[in-house]
């Protein structure tokens, strides 16, 4: 009980510090107007004649590749910078409860933002009869991409105090977890290994890799266990490694 009530303590401390920053306010706009903008100018949503939310969650992938890292740098980074990480850690507070209190905090802010796209959502109802089961999990798989780049987010941070390398290094890392699987790329995979079938595996790993095949089929409104198990087996893996970053740097 007393870890679940630090936990919640962190997981307000951090929630509220995004709210009393004019950076949170401009993280939602930015993110609202590029949603906006890439579903109804470039993806051309009304000409499409379809009521369904696919134009929509189709750009999430790449809106939050930028927008995700960008929210995730400042969680350990800034401690680090400002030397307020020693004095969190000296609290009685283990170091499992302010990761996962952190991640959970901007985990909602992210989920936040997602929820004010609900003008799609009924845009969509009033120009068609979607299927809703669709769009609930549309918005589930969504939240759980942003949840898996967050947690890339959270253990570059712990590696840097500077922002700018976390965030860059987060982006690396989401870029390829977004490409391995992506059509052109997998295409060009087996086109090299095409005469060379032992390397087929290659394949097989690299793709094994990516978020875009369990993205794609949650939001299909396929919710696979699969599926399920992949997000929450790299967020889990993510949050470990960050563990044992900050937990090496408060040895050392």
């Amino acid at each position: 009980m007393h870890a679940m009530q630090t936990t919640k303590a962190i997981f307000k401390r951090e929630l509220r510090s995004y709210f009393e920053s004019p950076v949170a306010y401009v993280f939602l706009i930015v993110f609202l107007a590029l949603a906006g903008f890439l579903t109804f100018a470039v993806g051309r949503f009304y000409e499409n004649g379809s009521a369904d939310l696919r134009g929509f969650f189709f750009w999430h992938p790449w809106i939050y590749l930028i927008l995700v890292p960008a929210a995730g740098m400042r969680l350990w980074a800034e401690e680090r910078r400002a030397g307020t990480i020693e004095l969190l850690l000296t609290m009685p507070v283990t170091l499992g409860q302010a990761i996962v209190g952190k991640f959970l905090a901007a985990w909602v802010f992210l989920g936040i933002a997602l929820a004010l796209t609900f003008p799609v959502l009924l845009t969509t109802l009033y120009l068609g009869s979607p299927d809703l089961g669709v769009a609930l999990t549309g918005y589930i798989g969504s939240l759980l991409l942003a949840g898996t780049y967050l947690s890339v987010g959270l253990l570059t941070s712990a590696m840097t105090r500077n922002q700018v390398v976390s965030f860059v290094l987060s982006v690396v890392i989401c870029f390829f977890l977004l490409i391995a699987g992506w059509p052109p790329v997998t295409d060009l995979l087996v086109r090299v290994v095409h005469d060379r079938p032992w390397l087929e595996w290659i394949v097989r790993a690299v793709t094994s890799f990516s978020v875009m095949p369990h993205f794609d089929s949650i939001q299909r409104g396929v919710v696979d266990l699969r599926d399920l198990v992949y997000f929450a087996s790299v967020m889990t893996f993510m949050l470990f490694a960050t563990h044992l970053v900050l937990d090496n740097r408060k040895a050392a």
